[in-house]
Formats: structure tokens, C-alpha cells, sequence
């Protein structure tokens, strides 16, 4: 019997068991969201959405017959078997469970989850971080943070230090002589006794002294507001690294609508990444023909300039602005290109001593994207040769032909593993 509940969730009483599901099929919904990202486009890659599950991956472990045809138990109301009577075996081997065949049986449809945008970028990003990041000069730049900081004596409820109020407590006690519960019921057991001998006077006397403790008892509390504590937190400032990314983008002729859109979707990728994972990380966006220039977001994503192509240009730019605003002994300083390669080979020696030079040396991590038209040969391009023969620690690069190839590359480009990081393909 399989119960499917389709009542309403108004007051989220089924979030528990959200969750619940959620952990248990991380895996399947993980594979789902990466494969549900090559499809989307460059606006929705980080909202919400409906994703899909094969049925099979959220299977429960169930109890059934077994194929041997024998049953022990007898129910009321059999007149058809007595007990030590075989079963034959169901036809076609029975008792398994599985698909159907076509035109024959039930089956089950896929799984189908929606995932709020908090939940796809936790599976989205999930394993990602900025490789080598280090603090650097760190005085101008906090974040508050809460820390333990003793107890105090007044607060809220929920942060009641039962320990501690106990322990206070006890020590009140002790220091005022607060009479144990023990040592009146000592006294009750020796007035039961003189009762029992008939001594009137000690059973006056102890009453009076058991009066007194009980009095006393009473007069000092078990538990006094001044023994309670709450456990006190205060801001904490917190030192956080500060990163700049430089988004370096080929426009030029060369560069297809293909092209381009590959590149915008891996510079989408690392704009989420950046913004969900980082709090102080700047994202400087540098587009480039045979000039390169500084621009904001709308315009890098969404401008239409063309012409020559000169990669050497947009290294130059990029080392100017670096200068000016972000200075290798205060941040942490990244790299993330793209282009086709098709550069003149007059220039790549330009290029590449710009990059061994002055860029390499003061960033963490550089990372080359090139973008070809599907069905691409396996030659290289000049500028991936030249970049090749640098065989720098901190230089990896990649290349992509379609929208799927995308996510799994910008993973590996910025995944904790070193060694997949750092290996050129």
C-alpha cells in the first residue's frame, strides 16, 4: 500500500519533513540541479525552480513475500488451505518490484521537487571556494559576530544557564546552613523511635528542633533570584579577507553569439558564487577588442561593441586598475578569462609577458576560459599554446563548446580539490 498525502500545507506543519527528504536525497537532487542549470538562462540561473528526480532514487526499504511459496500462518475466514499446504509460485516469479513492460502494468513518473532559491544555490554552489585565500591587511574591514562572554543576571528565558544557577545555588545554600532534606527525615526516624519507647520529652525536644529546621528551610530558598544566571553574548568583530575578481571578457569579431553566450554564463556562474558565498569581495568587469575597458555590470553583460582583437589590451587594463585600487599587500587579488583564443601571434608574447610579469605575481589564481563552436577540432589556439608554455602553479585553463559543458568546467576551475584545480585540459 503506498499513502501519497496531497493536503494543503498552509501553516508549513510538513517543513520537518521537507528537510527530512531533502538530506535524504541529497545526492539525486545535487545531480538534478547541476543538469537543470546547463538549462537555464543567464537571468534564472540563480532562482528558484521545479527539479527532476528519477523515481527510483527515492525508493524507501520495504518488507515483502519472498519467492518460496511456503506460509505458516492460518487467518479466520481461510477455507481454502490448511496448515502444511505448499503455494505455488506467482507467475513470472513474482514478488519483486520494478517497471512494466510497455502497453502492460502501472509505472512511476519521475520525481519532480521545487527547490526555493536559497535551496538550489546551497546544491549550486555547494563545495566551491576561492582557492588560496589569505588575509591580508585586514583593519578597515569587520564583520560583528556573537561570542560567549561570561553570564549576567538577568536575560532572556531561552538563554537560562541551568548549570550555572544551580551551582550558585548550591554554594548560597551551604554558605547560610540551609537544612538538607536528609537530615530532617533523620530527625522524623528518631522521634518514630522515642514514640516508639514512650520518652515524651525527646519527642518534645526533637519536635522543636525539627520545627526550627523546617523554619529555617523555609526562610532560605532552593533556589533565590539572585542565584539565577543567563549566559551573556557581545559582538565580536571579526577579521575578513578581502578578494577582488577581475572579469576579463573577449567581444571582438571573432567572438560568435555562441561564443559569447558561453562566456556570459560562466561570468554568471562566478557573479552568484562571488555575491552568495563572499561578504567582501569586489568584482571589477573588463571587456576587450584590440581595446580594452573598464564597465559595469549591465554594460559587460549586455553591450554590443565589436572590432579587433588584441588580448594584451585587457591585461594592461587590468594591471592599471589593480595599481590604482588594489594594492597585492591588501587583498587578495583573482583572475577569471575568456576568449576564443584567436589572437595575433605578434601579441601573445606581449601578452604572456604581462601575465609571467605582473599578473601572475600578485594574484592568487588565474583562470583561462576559451569558448569554441561545437564540433571544435582538438588544435589549440595560439593564445592556449602560449599560456600552456607558462606551466604557472597558479594559472589553470579550460575550454567548453556547449551550455552543459559549462558548469562541470567552472567546478572544477574553482573546486577545494587542488589537484583537480590545478590540472590543465
Amino acid at each position: 500500500m503506498h499513502i501519497i498525502d496531497r493536503r494543503l500545507n498552509p501553516n508549513g506543519k510538513n517543513l520537518p519533513n521537507r528537510q527530512r527528504f531533502i538530506r535524504r536525497a541529497r545526492k539525486i537532487i545535487r545531480e538534478a540541479v547541476r543538469e537543470a542549470s546547463a538549462s537555464r538562462g543567464i537571468r534564472d540561473v540563480d532562482g528558484a525552480g521545479v527539479v527532476v528526480i528519477p523515481g527510483t532514487g527515492i525508493d524507501e526499504p520495504f518488507f515483502h513475500l519472498g519467492n518460496d511459496g511456503y506460509r505458516e500462518p492460518i487467518f479466520p475466514g481461510n477455507k481454502e488451505f490448511i496448515q502444511g499446504d505448499h503455494l505455488a509460485r506467482p507467475p513470472g516469479g513474482g514478488g519483486g518490484s520494478g517497471g512494466s513492460k510497455a502497453g502492460q502494468g502501472e509505472s512511476e513518473d519521475a520525481f519532480k521537487i521545487a527547490l526555493s532559491a536559497e535551496e538550489f544555490l546551497e546544491f549550486f554552489l555547494e563545495d566551491l571556494e576561492l582557492p588560496d585565500l589569505e588575509r591580508r591587511k585586514l583593519t578597515q574591514v569587520e564583520a560583528e559576530g556573537l561570542r560567549r562572554a561570561g553570564y549576567a543576571s538577568t536575560g532572556s528565558p531561552a538563554n537560562l544557564a541551568i548549570g550555572r544557577t544551580m551551582r550558585n545555588s548550591l554554594s548560597r545554600r551551604i554558605a547560610l546552613k540551609r537544612p538538607r532534606n536528609e537530615e530532617i527525615a533523620k530527625i522524623e526516624e528518631e522521634i518514630a523511635e522515642a514514640n516508639a519507647r514512650g520518652d515524651e520529652t525527646e519527642v518534645l525536644r526533637l519536635r522543636n528542633v525539627i520545627e526550627g529546621l523546617q523554619r529555617r528551610s523555609r526562610a532560605i530558598a532552593y533556589i533565590d533570584p539572585i542565584d539565577i544566571r543567563y549566559r551573556r553574548f557581545e559582538q565580536n568583530p571579526k577579521p575578513m579577507a578581502q578578494a577582488v575578481m577581475f572579469c576579463l571578457m573577449d567581444v571582438s569579431a571573432s567572438m560568435t553569439e555562441h561564443m559569447k553566450d558561453l562566456a556570459k554564463r560562466f561570468y554568471m556562474l562566478l557573479f552568484v558564487f562571488l555575491n552568495k558565498r563572499y561578504k567582501k569581495v569586489e568584482i571589477v568587469f573588463i571587456r576587450h577588442t584590440d581595446e580594452a575597458k573598464e564597465v559595469d555590470e549591465q554594460t559587460f553583460f549586455h553591450g554590443t561593441e565589436s572590432g579587433g582583437t588584441r588580448v594584451s589590451s585587457v591585461l594592461h587594463e587590468m594591471v592599471k586598475v589593480a595599481k590604482a585600487r588594489y594594492s597585492p599587500e591588501q587583498w587578495n587579488i583573482y583572475v577569471a578569462q575568456s576568449s576564443d583564443g584567436d589572437n595575433d601571434p605578434r601579441d601573445n608574447a606581449e601578452a604572456t609577458g604581462v601575465l609571467t610579469g605582473e599578473i601572475l605575481p600578485m594574484s592568487q589564481y588565474f583562470a583561462y576560459l576559451e569558448v569554441n563552436e561545437p564540433g571544435h577540432g582538438s588544435s589549440a589556439s595560439s593564445l592556449w599554446r602560449a599560456y600552456e608554455k607558462l606551466n604557472e602553479p597558479n594559472l589553470s585553463q579550460r575550454s567548453v563548446t556547449t551550455r552543459e559543458e559549462i558548469y562541470p568546467v567552472f567546478r572544477e576551475l574553482f573546486s577545494r580539490s587542488e589537484d583537480v584545480r590545478r590540472r590543465t585540459v
